[in-house]
């Protein structure tokens, strides 16, 4: 976790260093050419730079070691400073677009020189350069930051040619598109900064976790001969890599509560070890094992229940032939009614099993049934 900090912090200090670089050069060309795209340009560099501060802000506060108030630590700070990055943009980018349309209104001449023009090349060169490297280390650090840093300054190069083409279209054919070019820009800086604030607002209402996360935690979980099936898998996120998850597994009814505890404890180490996630919860189904009319009954149940779509899984299945009593989960779809659900499952496997009582528990699909 360490390593990660020093890593974003180190390549925020790298863009900052180059964007206020550039925004400096960007600004005088801007003013001394009268080109309202060449700064804001200008205002967009310096935008980054300032995101990249708060990048490392964010960072800091959020390696703060976990304290009485918050025991799973303070990482989900990382998402609020994403947050003030995108208001940043946002703020940029209806700026930027205001002053576009009052140039579209009241056109100024622009006047380009070479030095502009070189300029302008060496910026998109650069912008390209730091946007590969930051996106680059993003994903090696887990970082959304350093990732949506990195996207937009490859953005910025795009942004940065369009200006340099708008430039050129008026050295040659004397027309002026400056101001549509900036109303261009500042449409692509407001999608970036919406895209940005949607996506940390996802996370920090909790997302679906990554398939490739669930699939893995449930295979390192079912590896154990015991384990029948691993069910119910809860991921919730406290901040970049910091994953605390609960999950149901399935174990044959003859197992004592000592054999259960040792797997179990087994288990979490196992799974922290090649995931990095910490279980915090195992819960357990039991399955028969004594009886072969219990596994026909099973069979019997789950066609009844899978035959509708809306129906997605079973699990959890117990019978007890001698006290005519089934239990199970049945994970069911957003689309449908869950008590509505519920109460038809109860009506048809009523009408098969005469004088049997039925305990079941409606599940949402929470991990793309992997």
């Amino acid at each position: 976790m360490e390593n990660r900090d020093k890593t974003i912090i180190k390549t925020s200090i790298i863009g900052i260093i180059v964007n206020i670089f550039l925004s400096s050069f960007k600004a005088v060309v801007g003013m001394l050419s009268h080109s309202i795209a060449i700064i804001l340009d200008a205002v967009n560099n310096l935008s980054d730079a300032l995101s990249s501060v708060i990048t490392i802000v964010g960072t800091k506060l959020a390696s703060k070691k976990p304290d009485k108030t918050h025991p799973l630590g303070h990482g989900r700070i990382e998402y609020l400073s994403t947050m003030l990055v995108a208001a940043i943009i946002l703020y940029a980018g209806i700026t930027s677009l205001i002053e576009s349309v009052k140039k579209i209104i009241t056109p100024e001449k622009a006047d380009y020189k070479a030095a502009s023009i070189i300029i302008l090349v060496v910026a998109i060169i650069t912008k390209i350069v730091l946007g590969t490297y930051v996106k680059k280390k993003g994903k090696e650090v887990n970082s959304g930051s350093l990732e949506a840093s990195g996207q937009d300054a490859l953005f910025d190069a795009i942004i940065s040619t369009s200006v340099l083409a708008s430039a050129v279209i008026y050295l040659i054919f004397g027309v002026s598109l400056e101001a549509y070019v900036g109303v261009l820009i500042s449409v692509v800086i407001i999608k970036a900064g919406f895209e940005m604030m949607s996506e940390t607002v996802s996370d920090i209402l909790g997302r679906r976790p990554e398939p490739e996360l669930a699939i893995k935690i449930k295979k390192v979980i079912s590896e154990e001969p015991e384990v029948r099936g691993a069910y119910d898998l809860l991921i919730n996120n406290y901040g970049p890599d910091r994953n605390y998850a609960s999950c149901h597994v399935e174990l044959p009814d003859t197992m004592t509560v000592d054999e259960v505890d040792r797997l179990t404890r087994r288990l979490q180490i196992k799974v922290f070890k090649e995931t990095g996630v910490i279980l915090t919860g195992v819960g357990v189904y039991s399955y028969n094992t004594k009886d072969d009319e219990a596994a026909h009954i099973r069979n019997e149940v789950q066609k009844i229940v899978l035959s509708h779509e809306w129906a997605l899984q079973l699990h959890g299945f117990y019978v007890d032939l001698k006290d005519k009593y089934m239990r199970f989960d049945t994970v069911l779809s957003f689309e449908v009614n869950h008590e509505d659900a519920i109460k038809t499952l109860q009506k048809e496997l009523g009408e098969k099993y005469k004088g049997y009582r039925f305990e079941i528990t409606p599940d949402i699909d929470l991990s793309d049934l992997v």
